[in-house]
């Protein structure tokens, strides 16, 4: 064979030195509108948490956080994506409050906080009400001319697995309510007050996102502010504190964990207190004023922040490989670990089946790696990892656990089955719905059954007893609980499910299934595969772990859990995989890393 100059033998690639870097993690932030460009070459899809902006506060209510969520897997396209952060909601004296703006990443979004409810009287005391948004704002005050002592003021809602509602004011005359954050709801409005009490409702705490992208010190964790409720190291979307009332002495609300704004405290004989807005870069609501003419707290702007996971990448010489697999840096040789991502979701619950309305199934338990704090699993080439699928649950049955059996093993909890015949839901990976109580059978309201804990939620209940009607709940789903059926006779919605892009694509899993009607609306599945309710009862999705709906009492049939699925997430540089059976699949994500799914029992092989 000839041979060049240098003497090694022909064959190979030459090039020049490549910089790289194997299995490390860059956490970066962005808190400015523009364009996230990757750290380093060879970046995958990575975790990315998205905070929008806090609402303003009302006239004594706190303002909600900005809706804040961690997305795992989202590409990093070498061309940058796009980043619009979000602005706080305006809190200004004199102006209306605003909710705050959402923040982008790409087309992925957040929704901005809920402004708090203004201060209210008759005929219009829906002004009070908090505004809906990422988390919800606090309700408002109702002023006591010509509105019922009762009349209960509500807190704005949040939305699903971004936030949380705001609290409400139990009755006429109350103080205002706390915005609610990202990890809490906001406290409810104390009502009556009393002079001189203690009429404050704090914000709701916001979510630490340590666990995903590391333990302080980090230089986008923020510190505490004056005026801004407490921020421990990683903590966001903390929802608004409400102000006091002037002339009754009344304390101030404090903002939550996570950038909420202060409320204004109430001051005797009147006078303007202070409210605080909502720290910049943490999502956190603007905390309340006083009633007295003070200036309202403004939300706090959103924030981005991305860890990248990086593989190996570039052009190396034939010479700079043997020295790296001499050195044991080399990402593929035999027997050297890597690192990859997965998502196991159990097969979900059937619906309830009985002589009454029943209550729908609960989704089957979701796994999901968020790269913490680097790889999900480690995985080792010239290796055999079995994988189980669980099959949904049939016939008032509990769905079956999905299995993957890595380095440690991933085990994903079966749905709990529907209540029936006036039993409660059973628990699971999300617990199934409570079955009616019956028409008119007598006893306690047939309750939903629980979830796993970080892998679902509680069914909703059924209807309790009453003439009007009766409903089963719906059956609870990876990212809400199932909703309550009504005595009017409406069935409970399955809860939702979660939305997940391992395989590339955005694809929801684990949705719950929905309860059955006495005669109104049945409840519909959640998304991510849930059954709607009976009468038109239907199963879950195949592969979502969606649950079963539950059975109309004329109805033999409840519908059947969907089975699940496991998804496995590597780069692809120099590893050969296969799967077993042939009808699981390896497919190429946009990025090139590949991505086996399984969608019946079978074999991950990992080769050289």
């Amino acid at each position: 064979m000839p041979r060049n100059k240098s003497g090694s033998s022909n064959g190979g690639v030459i090039g020049k030195k490549n910089e790289s870097s194997f299995g490390k993690c860059a956490v970066s932030s962005k808190t400015s509108s523009g364009t996230f460009t990757a750290t380093n070459p060879g970046t995958r899809a990575g975790q990315v948490l998205i905070v929008s902006g806090g609402g303003g506060s009302g006239s004594l209510s706190g303002g909600g956080a900005g809706g804040a969520k961690v997305f795992p897997s989202l590409p990093i396209p070498s061309s940058g994506v796009s980043v619009t952060i979000g602005g706080g909601g305006a809190g200004p004296c004199g102006c209306p409050s605003s909710n705050g703006s959402n923040t982008t990443f790409g087309s992925t979004s957040t929704t901005g906080g809920g402004k708090g409810g203004l201060e209210a009287s008759a005929p219009t005391p829906t002004l009070a009400e908090g505004s809906p948004g990422g988390s919800g704002g606090g309700g408002g005050v109702i002023d006591q001319p010509g509105v019922p002592s009762g009349t209960v003021t509500a807190g704005g809602t949040g939305v699903c697995g971004e936030g949380n509602p705001g609290g409400q004011i139990p009755g006429n005359p109350g103080a205002g309510g706390g915005g609610g954050g990202a990890g809490a709801v906001g406290q409810n409005g104390q009502s009556p007050f009393i002079p001189g009490g203690n009429g404050e409702a704090d914000g709701g705490n916001g979510i630490d996102v340590t666990p995903f992208f590391g333990s302080a010190p980090q230089p986008f964790y923020l510190s505490n502010g004056t005026g801004v409720g407490a921020t421990a190291p990683g903590v966001f979307a903390g929802g608004g504190g409400s102000g006091g009332l002037q002339n009754w002495s009344m304390q101030a609300g404090e903002g939550g964990t996570g950038g909420g704004g202060n409320g204004a405290a109430g001051t005797f004989p009147g006078g303007a207190g202070t409210a605080y807005s909502g720290r910049a870069n943490s999502g956190g609501g603007g905390g309340g004023g006083d009633a007295a003419g003070s200036p309202k707290g403004a939300g706090g702007s959103g924030i981005v922040i991305v860890k990248e996971i990086n593989k190996a990448s570039g052009v190396w010489s034939m010479q700079s490989q043997f020295s790296a697999k001499q050195q044991g840096t080399w990402p593929r040789l035999v027997g050297t670990p890597f690192s990859a991502d997965y998502l196991v979701v159990a097969g979900g619950g059937s619906g309830g089946q009985g002589s009454c309305n029943n209550g729908g199934g609960g989704a089957g338990g979701m796994l999901l790696s968020y790269c913490t704090p680097c790889s999900s699993q480690t995985l080792t080439v010239d290796t055999t990892y079995p994988v189980t699928i669980g099959a949904g649950g049939s016939g008032n049955s509990n769905g079956n656990n999905s299995v993957f059996a890595g380095a440690s093993t991933i085990t994903a909890t079966g749905g709990g089955r529907g209540g029936a015949s006036t039993s409660n839901g059973f628990p699971g990976g999300s617990g199934g719905g409570g079955a009616a109580a019956g028409n008119p059978h007598p006893g306690s309201t047939p309750t939903g059954g629980s979830g796993t804990s970080g892998q679902g939620n509680p069914g909703g209940t059924g209807s309790p007893p009453g003439p009007s009607g009766f409903a089963g709940g719906g059956g609870g789903g990876k990212s809400c609980a199932g909703g309550n059926g009504t005595n009017v006779g409406a069935g409970g919605n399955g809860g939702a499910g979660l939305a997940s892009s391992i395989t590339g694509a955005s694809v929801t899993y684990a949705g719950g299934g929905g309860g059955s009607s006495g005669g109104a609306a049945a409840g519909s599945g959640g998304s991510g595969g849930g059954g709607n309710g009976g009468p038109s009862v239907t199963s879950g999705t195949a592969n979502t772990g969606g649950g079963g709906g539950g059975a109309r009492f004329n109805n033999p049939s409840a519908g059947a859990g969907g089975s699940g699925v496991v998804v496995i997430r590597y780069p692809s540089a120099a590893i050969e995989v296969s799967v077993t059976p042939g009808t699981n699949t390896i497919t190429t994500a946009p990025n090139g890393d590949q991505v086996a799914t399984f969608t019946v029992s079978g074999n991950l092989v990992v080769g050289s």
